[in-house]
């Protein structure tokens, strides 16, 4: 079974993303984090400093990534095709 972090870790590497952007992303999103708390995140489950990746944290990542790749939301009020 995938944890949290084991999915973490493979967007990481498919992407190639570096500890800056993860952490940008995750900025755009509000969610503040270090980056030994983010290295924290990458080490093996054995590793003493080793943290679980919580469902929050995933959750924030996995929705800043979809701001990062496609940018902000348009603003509400904007008109949709079909409108006018």
């Amino acid at each position: 079974m995938l944890t949290n972090n084991d999915i973490l870790k493979k967007i990481r590497v498919a992407l190639e993303l570096r500890d800056d952007d993860i952490i940008e992303i995750l900025k755009l999103n509000d969610f503040e984090i270090t980056k030994s708390e983010l290295n924290a995140l990458f080490r093996k489950e054995d590793h003493p400093n080793y943290v679980p990746c919580g469902d929050q944290l995933l959750r924030n990542f996995l929705n800043g990534l979809i701001t990062y790749k496609r940018g902000s939301k348009p603003e509400s009020g904007a008109k949709k095709r079909g409108d006018l």
